[in-house]
């Protein structure tokens, strides 16, 4: 058995548009929040010298260290 709804078909229309508007910004803020985490080489470059390190020590390590 259908419901009544006592909305007009203007009232629809306006709520999807409004939904349709927070979808778009809501799909805009993933946007810039990926971009950010995505920039991994931003990242590496800003920490180069530790990372760099990191690598030398484990590289070492993992040689077998000296002899």
């Amino acid at each position: 058995m259908p419901a009544h709804n006592s909305r007009t078909t203007q009232q629809v229309r306006r709520d999807i548009e409004t939904e349709r508007e927070q979808l778009a910004a809501a799909v805009e803020d993933l946007r810039g929040g990926l971009a950010e985490v995505a920039d991994i080489g931003g990242k590496l470059r800003s920490k180069l010298p530790l990372v760099a390190a990191g690598a030398l020590g484990a590289g070492f390590f993992l040689a077998g260290g000296i002899g």
